[in-house]
């Protein structure tokens, strides 16, 4: 089994689990919803008694001043991390949470010592923003500023934009195809600066007109962990080693029709793309050009429960001249849209090739409610089946010869719907576990 899962920071995963994320993907908070109109004032949480021994009340998670949080993760690819996460939540009136303040300081077997720093503000329901840092004693480091406007959708446009340098030792290459050996395993360093703005035109509340403009500069370096080989010694003819340059042009029709953008509990949302990518003009020197469709729907099935489903088709017609790390991957704990595909019993990107499948069905069961500083927090469990596959050719049926993922991921709500999760699954290749923020997809 390469991890086990501490079920400790279920009572903290909210703030806790906070991994680098995608571009676009800074923790979500919509509003609180309301099942019919508001008969009084709203509804204030009870208040544990107030301890008159002052420093005692630092050891209660519902009247700290902060949660010193310990980190203890085992990851696929990243090994072990020690450290203590002291975690600040600021909340209103209604006790919805309004910003997030989490360093840490934690050891990591592949690279030492190191510091991270993490704010998440949310102004208002319609905007959020987001700025970490962090600096290991070797290799790694990085910033990820982002920021959002309009993601309710009620007003004429939406407004996404992120701004990235990140460069992860971690990384893993086994080769193209979906039948890469595991024997193949190899590892680089990626290094990556990036830009990206996403418009979205608001048609209506469900419709949308979404344009995304990418740009980054992206360096495979040698990889540096012991005991495996570097992807540029095992695959020395890869496409996209050393640096490679991308400016991408992605334009996407999107309906939404769900209950909630962060913690959904009915509706569906579809998402129909195509772009194509060059290496730094408009349109000249082209890369690779791509479509796809991704969608999820959701069902409520008994009080408490809901049934959760995605499902992620990927092509490239035009991948000739594509860098490896532009193709469609398979791996890790998180779904992006017109991006890597989870399949949670593998580590992350553990297959590459230019087309790609995955599906994912899960069942997101309440078990109970805790309080903890000055909010709420609903636990679930959530047992789910991963599927997925990449190909090579245009005409392959794409559900067949799937991968397959069992497990089940435990995740934590807190108020206005921060969420936080650990996921465990198993594949052919073993057992991994996952954390992070937001719902896998």
């Amino acid at each position: 089994m390469r991890g086990v899962p501490v079920l400790l920071a279920l009572l903290v995963l909210a703030p806790c689990a906070l991994p680098r994320h995608a571009a676009g993907q800074v923790p979500a908070v919509p509003p609180p919803r309301q099942e019919g109109p508001p008969t009084g004032p709203p509804p204030t949480l009870p208040q544990p008694p107030v301890s008159s021994h002052g420093i005692s009340s630092w050891f209660n998670p519902a009247t700290a001043p902060f949660l010193p949080i310990p980190e203890i993760v085992e990851d696929p690819d990243s090994g072990t991390t020690l450290g203590i996460i002291p975690t600040w939540l600021k909340t209103d009136e209604q006790h919805q949470i309004r910003q997030i303040i989490a360093p840490d300081v934690m050891h990591n077997t592949y690279f030492g010592w190191g510091v991270h720093g993490r704010i998440y503000g949310y102004p208002t329901t319609d905007e959020q923003w987001s700025f970490t840092a962090e600096v290991k004693q070797r290799v790694e480091r990085g910033v990820d500023a982002e920021y959002q406007l309009g993601r309710l959708r009620d007003r004429r446009w939406s407004i996404n934009l992120s701004l990235i340098y990140d460069r992860d030792g971690t990384q893993r290459f086994y080769g193209i195809g979906n039948r890469s050996p595991e024997a193949d395993q190899t590892n680089f360093t990626d290094e990556q600066e990036l830009f990206q703005a996403q418009v979205g035109l608001n048609l209506t509340r469900a419709w949308q007109l979404k344009y995304t403009l990418r740009t980054r500069i992206v360096n495979a370096e040698p990889g540096t962990l012991p005991r495996i080989p570097s992807t540029d010694v095992l695959f020395p003819g890869l496409r996209g080693l050393n640096t490679s340059k991308e400016f991408l042009n992605r334009l996407a029709v999107v309906y939404d029709a769900r209950d909630d953008p962060t913690v959904p509990t009915r509706g569906m949302e579809w998402l129909a793309y195509g772009g194509m990518a060059s290496r730094g003009g408009l349109f000249n020197d082209s890369l690779y050009s791509e479509a796809g469709l991704d969608g999820r729907a959701f069902w409520p099935i008994a009080h408490g429960t809901v049934l959760a489903a995605h499902i992620a088709l990927r092509y490239m017609p035009r991948a000739d001249r594509a860098p490896f790390w532009a193709l469609s991957t398979l791996g890790g704990g998180q779904s992006v849209i017109a991006g890597a595909q989870p399949l949670r019993g593998f580590g992350a990107g553990r297959f590459y090739d230019r087309n790609s499948f995955s599906a994912t069905v899960e069942a997101r069961h309440t078990l109970g409610t805790l309080p903890i500083a000055s909010t709420r927090l609903d636990l679930e469990v959530a047992p789910f089946i991963d599927l997925g596959r990449v190909f090579s050719s245009l005409g392959t049926f794409p559900v067949s010869d799937l991968h397959k993922v069992f497990g089940v991921g435990f995740r934590g709500v807190a108020r206005p719907f921060v969420v936080g999760y650990v996921d465990v699954g198993y594949g052919s290749e073993g057992a991994a576990v996952f954390t992070g923020i937001n719902y896998p997809f």
